[in-house]
């Protein structure tokens, strides 16, 4: 038995090997981007003019100039327009790439807490008082639990599963991959209410109001599976690192040229640094916490005629700058009392140190930036995800089958179109009301989306922060590539995939609510 188990883990362990050798001979992110570029051009040009009907046409929706939608038609970016197009929002399409300022913030925070030794002390004190046993659980735990501050977790939390296991003289890779893990395969479950529940169901409601003109859904409709998948995802999370990463990637060998800073004893002077950061910390939490919990606190938005009170919408878009204050401010009073910030200019140094080890990020975000523009603006995407769901409702799958799917489509699509609200802009209008003809309830077909938008994330190098993921892991070993990352990330997604079908299936057959008035069946 043994020597069959060994034999299929060599089988599985060649299988990662071949998938890291071939798309390591994949050019360097900034040069696919820049081809993807030209591919783009290409397509656009060649499929110029074609169209598909638009899924929200027969339901009378109204598109963002005022006119009733009708047709999504591939743009040629090559045409005289096109060009004018490109030259003149290079510099803006850059300028608003998301994923670039809440790096850029994040990191300026960030900077100062690990320049003052903050982190370093904090990371060390954690790995020395945490169980060995649970560390990496709750790496991936929380991963899960960072999508309530918007996609922070990718710039925060990444690194530091990389240092965790660096600190515990294990291969920070493993750490790396068990955070992206959590963050990207575990995307959408999570223990509490985050700005993708109501943003999700926003798309959700009209397109059941096809069917039905007076359907509604409550954004935390999903609720209920979500939290239950955080600790199976963690678990199946765990054992993935632990039996296949872990053994795979081996001791961790530093090569030249990169420099891992020795650990040092933790002084008193230290300890009490970090107890007073932990306190200011706590004071600038309660400080935020004061504008979101009066009804009319200054974080706190309209007011909401379904609940009567006003939303936290504010908060939710703030979160970025909140915790770039929350890491300056800590590591601000850490960096006084322990003596490693003497003057202004230390402040200041310590900020321009993090920017600098940003510049292959700035340069790798800048074409790909311009790569997702142009593939926005050419519709390709759009056409695509049209197109493969007409293909899946014409072969006639019903019932579970169909879930599964449309869950499969949904993971492919994924791999094309990064945004969750745009996929879900184009697929709902098709499948919630397809599946409420065959009595499944638009919160059912939106909590198989949810599932199929989140485990193909880590194996998309069109995820706005993998070229980021590569850059955190590039610390640690420099001949890390694309397909270095999608080999690690590999066996997160096929099993997150496993566990997470089968469990919807199963919480169908057993008639649980998915959530906060979440039914199952629909009936009309």
């Amino acid at each position: 038995m043994a020597n069959k188990e060994t034999t299929s883990q060599n089988f599985f362990k060649r299988i990662l090997d071949k998938v890291e050798i071939v798309g390591n001979k994949l050019p360097q992110p900034v040069t696919l981007f820049a081809m993807l570029m030209a591919v783009t051009l290409l397509l656009s040009w060649f499929f110029g003019g074609i169209s598909v009907d638009h899924p929200g046409k027969e339901a009378g929706l109204i598109g963002p100039d005022g006119n009733p939608v009708d047709s999504i038609e591939v743009v040629n970016l090559l045409s005289r327009e096109g060009v004018q197009m490109i030259f003149t929002k290079m510099v803006s399409t850059f300028a608003n790439f998301p994923p670039l300022g809440l790096v850029l913030v994040v990191m300026l925070g960030i900077g100062v807490a690990e320049y003052t030794g903050m982190i370093s002390v904090g990371l060390r004190l954690f790995v020395s008082r945490v169980p060995k046993a649970i560390i990496t659980f709750s790496i991936v735990l929380a991963g899960m639990l960072s999508s309530v501050a918007a996609d922070a977790g990718y710039v925060v939390l990444i690194p530091l599963g990389g240092a965790i296991f660096m600190g515990m003289g294990r291969h920070p890779l493993a750490g790396i991959a068990a955070a992206f893990a959590g963050v990207s395969g575990g995307f959408g479950a999570n223990l509490l209410p985050t700005g993708l529940d109501p943003m999700i169901a926003a798309f959700t409601e009209p397109a059941a109001q096809i069917i039905d003109p007076e359907y509604t859904v409550n954004p935390l409709s999903n609720f209920y599976i979500m939290a239950a998948s955080v600790p199976l995802i963690g678990l199946v999370g765990t054992w993935i690192t632990e039996k296949i990463l872990v053994p795979r990637l081996g001791p961790y060998k530093p090569a030249s040229g990169i420099e891992i800073e020795k650990e040092k004893p933790i002084t008193r002077q230290e300890v009490k640094a970090l107890k007073w950061s932990f306190a200011a910390t706590v004071a600038v939490l309660a400080l935020f916490m004061l504008t979101i919990i009066p009804a009319d606190g200054l974080l706190r938005g309209e007011i909401d005629p379904s609940t009567g009170s006003r939303s936290f919408k504010p908060f939710y878009d703030s979160l970025v700058p909140v915790m770039f204050i929350v890491f300056f401010v800590a590591g601000l009073v850490y960096g006084i009392v322990a003596k490693t910030i003497k003057k202004d200019k230390d402040v200041t140094d310590m900020t321009a140190k993090s920017m600098s080890t940003m510049g292959m990020y700035i340069v790798i975000a800048f074409v790909a930036a311009q790569f997702v523009a142009y593939f926005n603006w050419s519709n390709l995407g759009s056409v695509l995800a049209v197109k493969g769901s007409d293909t899946l409702k014409a072969i006639g799958f019903t019932g579970g089958p169909l879930l599964v799917a449309f869950i499969i489509v949904s993971s492919v699509v994924n791999l094309v179109m990064g945004s969750a609200s745009a996929k879900w802009a184009l697929l709902a209008p098709i499948f919630v009301p397809m599946l409420m003809l065959m009595g499944y309830s638009p919160e059912t077909t939106q909590a198989a989306y949810r599932i199929g938008d989140s485990y193909s994330n880590i194996l998309t190098p069109l995820l706005p922060y993998f070229p980021l993921v590569i850059v955190f892991a590039q610390k640690y070993v420099k001949e890390v590539g694309i397909g270095t990352l999608i080999s690690m990330m590999l066996p997160y997604a096929i099993g997150f995939a496993v566990v997470r079908i089968p469990m919807l299936l199963l919480w169908i057959w057993a008639g649980l609510p998915l959530g906060i008035e979440g039914p199952i069946y629909y009936s009309p």
